[in-house]
């Protein structure tokens, strides 16, 4: 009978073979000027979902999963940018099986992984829920590589607009209160274009929230904006 191993957080993180796709991924985007995708946003993802579940109580074997996605989840960008999503999750599915990791495991990564992207996936479950909004929720002026503010596109004024952003959770008896708290320079970028770029992905995370017996909440130079 197969004898399966209890992978951790730093097996991958430590994984040479990730390691690398992570790193490809983050340089094919780089060629296209999207944002910064290096190990410091993954990095980041993991251990926002980490945190927000052990928070909220959920089991820790099931934090270290979400821990694993968020690490993960973008490197199927390595492949192309569209689909990115549905191609990382199978990439996560053969390696982790390489690793021996057990199949349900496998099989809640993956499945967080396949539906982080705001064009075709949704919250699953509480795994795939802390993997959104942590993913969704990493807005920072340090991710835009353009340095040449005259030929910013809009992904670059909403992300170097951000010069505050701190996710807060709030554990109470009836609900989570998970909010999003922006502070923007608005003379880079005016709330209205943060909302033509994010709205899909407030949404995508609002909903998310309820898989974590949550709301979302959203503030702009504090105003409650959702």
């Amino acid at each position: 009978m197969q004898q399966y191993k209890t992978i951790t957080f730093e097996d991958v993180e430590n994984s040479f073979e990730f390691q690398t796709y992570i790193k490809k991924s983050n340089e094919l985007l780089g060629v296209f000027g999207f944002t910064d995708h290096s190990a410091g946003h993954t990095k980041k993802v993991a251990h926002v979902a980490h945190e927000m579940l052990i928070t909220m109580g959920y089991p820790a074997r099931d934090a270290e999963l979400a821990k694993i996605a968020g690490y993960l989840h973008d490197m199927g960008n390595m492949v192309n940018r569209v689909d990115h999503a549905q191609t990382g999750a199978m990439m996560a599915f053969q390696l982790l099986t390489n690793m021996d990791m057990h199949p349900e495991e496998i099989a809640t990564v993956v499945s967080a992984i396949g539906n982080h992207d705001e064009k075709h996936g949704k919250a699953i479950n509480h795994i795939s829920a802390a993997l959104i909004i942590a993913d969704k929720t990493d807005v920072r002026r340090s991710r835009v590589r353009n340095q040449n503010k005259d030929t910013f596109d809009i992904h670059d004024r909403v992300n170097y607009a951000v010069e505050e952003a701190n996710l807060k959770i709030d554990t109470r008896k009836d609900r989570n209160i998970i909010r999003l708290i922006l502070k923007i320079d608005k003379k880079i970028c005016p709330v209205m274009d943060y909302f033509e770029i994010f709205l899909d992905r407030m949404i995508l995370c609002r909903n998310a929230a309820k898989f974590l017996n949550g709301e979302f909440q959203l503030n702009i130079n504090e105003a409650k904006l959702l």
